[in-house]
Parts: C-alpha cells; structure tokens; sequence
C-alpha cells in the first residue's frame, strides 16, 4: 500500500487540525482514499451550527473542499524517536 502527504493547499488554512506540521502522511490504496481518511481522523469541527446541523460540515471541517487539501504520493516516512 502507497504512502500520501495530505497537507492544506495554503498554509495559513484555519481549518488545518495540526499545528506545528505542515502535513501528515498516511498509507492509503489511493489519493481518494486518503483524503477520505484524513477527513474521517480530522473532522475537526464535527457538526455545522444549530441551524444545520450536518454531521462533519462544520467551519473547521474539510470535507466536500476537494480544492483544499493537497494529495501527493510520498515515501515511506521514518520510524517515530523513542
């Protein structure tokens, strides 16, 4: 299984749940797949507002922004320090 950097197309995204890393990187059959996991692990703001409250659409949420999140295949990364 290939590895993916998902990372936010501008750095500065408010949306972005990881401050301190640009990116995250994941295994995943395929960018789609990928995206898909991001936005399951990071849904960040996880409902809209009491008027609409649709699951995973919050303010900080990325889901159904395909333009937002930049997918890109990556190598695998290194093993955490201990």
């Amino acid at each position: 299984m290939p590895w993916y950097a998902v990372r936010p197309r501008d750095p500065a995204d408010p949306r972005w749940p990881l401050p301190g890393k640009d990116k995250i990187v994941l295994k995943a059959d395929s960018p789609d797949e990928a995206r898909a996991r991001f936005e399951e692990a990071y849904p960040s703001e996880p409902y809209g507002s009491p008027a609409v409250p649709v699951a995973e659409s919050g303010l900080g949420s990325f889901r159904g922004d395909d333009e937002a999140l930049l997918v890109e295949p990556t190598d695998e990364p290194p093993p955490p320090k201990e």
